[in-house]
């Protein structure tokens, strides 16, 4: 018999991040932070959404702890947080920044193949 180790309120923790990104939107986002840190407007840009719908989509982000926010003048630059930023060591430029090929939520780890130059969303737009 295998015994469950597993603090309850890390799972809780996990399961709220796995819905947060159960969104395109938001796993685009995310896909483009892995690549370094980038500007609300090139966001917006790159993936084709109006900027108040990604402001939500960045703030829910923000919420679960999945990206960080720098106010740099009138701009704010999005990068992924420290805790979710996995790099390998052969690639490590510092959690947070570019280079990042994984998410490590904790309980499991998320990775894109980042070598596609599309990200699909919803309506099947390839940016």
């Amino acid at each position: 018999m295998v015994e469950n180790t597993s603090d309850p309120l890390e799972i809780e923790r996990c399961g709220q991040q796995l819905k947060v990104l159960a969104d395109p939107t938001r796993l685009a986002v995310l896909r483009l932070l892995m690549l370094g840190p980038c500007h609300v407007h090139e966001l917006a840009e790159q993936l084709k959404v109006e900027q108040s719908l990604l402001s939500h989509h960045l703030k829910t982000l923000r919420e679960a702890t999945l990206v960080d926010a720098d106010r740099q003048g009138k701009s704010v630059v999005y990068r992924l947080s420290h805790e979710v930023a996995s790099t390998s060591t052969s690639t490590s430029t510092g959690g947070g920044g570019g280079g990042c090929n994984s998410l490590n939520l904790g309980c499991c780890e998320l990775s894109f193949d980042l070598s596609k130059k599309t990200i699909h969303t919803k309506g099947n737009r390839d940016v």
